[in-house]
């Protein structure tokens, strides 16, 4: 009799830590349910317990999923049809919450479908197709006022947003939707825009347009920079040829007076020699080799030639 008591004993230990006794893996959390109805929730990770056979244990998960649209054709401001694909990264944050809500992953998926093709189709269609495809703001120069003609009609650049600052605003319409849900969402990003073939060419015209706007902008203060290096670089060659040159005459003014210093010094010692030497170089010089010179029989240059006989 006692064994037949212990061996029913230990079949329900053995019961009770069986179907007691759970374990919540990391990146987990967990809703404890009795008849359907939720009792408490488990976010730590570990051993935890419950009523044998009365309760139930649902799990979630604790980690960041991932949700993807299908891809819709929407119009933009501008009547231009793109095909938009998007995709967010969302997670629980109250499974209690989540589970009276949507119950599922599964219908959370279903429940950010209508939330997100909504946000992210009024966001296109209030938008133009430029302010979709251009990454960032562009900046005019300082001082300066661009007007960017689309299809006959000027806007002025300062006017028209990015993309980050769309995507911004569909996260902000999105997250005030998610939280009755116990769903937070993290991010939403436009994973591809597709265009028509009509569309297709503008669209690279423009972004043509825009990366030569900035290679312009980039080249022109290039160019101010080379003149103001050009421009340094004359003004230090001037002043150096200007010192070199000054240098150069007061080099030569200071040769040419040495030597007249040497022809006075020597004409002072000999006037006649001197007079004499200077025209015998004078005759070699005016007449060569085969050269003839008339000179009339009382011309000075004929002075020695005279003396001679």
């Amino acid at each position: 009799m006692k064994q037949s008591i212990l061996m029913v004993v230990i079949v329900l230990v053995a019961l009770t830590g069986f179907s007691g006794l759970f374990v919540v893996e990391e990146g987990e959390q967990a809703l404890v349910t009795q008849f359907g109805k939720p009792v408490g929730d488990i976010k730590q990770a570990g051993i935890h317990f419950k009523t044998p056979l009365l309760q139930e244990v649902r799990r979630f998960q604790k980690r960041i999923m991932k949700w993807d649209g299908d891809p819709n054709q929407i119009p933009t401001k501008d009547k231009k049809y793109i095909w938009v694909d998007t995709t967010a990264r969302w997670r629980i944050v109250d499974p209690l919450l989540f589970f009276k809500t949507v119950a599922t992953e599964r219908g959370a998926q279903s429940r950010l479908d209508d939330i997100l093709d909504s946000v992210v189709r009024d966001a296109v269609s209030g938008h133009l197709l430029l302010e979709l495809v251009r990454g960032k703001e562009y900046k005019a120069p300082a001082g300066t006022r661009e007007v960017i003609d689309l299809e006959g009609i000027p806007v002025n650049s300062e006017d028209l947003i990015g993309r980050e600052q769309i995507l911004a605003d569909i996260l902000q319409q999105a997250r005030a939707s998610t939280p009755e849900y116990g769903i937070e969402l993290i991010d939403v990003q436009i994973k591809r825009i597709n265009y028509v073939e009509q569309v297709r060419q503008r669209v690279y015209e423009r972004m043509i347009s825009e990366r030569k706007k900035v290679a312009a902008q980039y080249r022109s203060e290039g160019e101010g920079e080379k003149a103001d290096i050009l421009g340094q670089m004359q003004k230090e060659l001037k002043a150096i040829e200007s010192e070199a040159y000054r240098r150069s005459v007061e080099i030569r003014g200071a040769a040419d007076a040495k030597a007249a210093g040497i022809y006075a010094a020597a004409y002072g010692r000999d006037a006649d020699f001197y007079a004499f030497v200077r025209t015998l170089e004078s005759y070699r010089k005016a007449v060569g080799d085969n050269g003839r010179l008339v000179l009339s029989t009382d011309a000075e240059f004929y002075r020695y030639l005279q003396r001679s006989r």
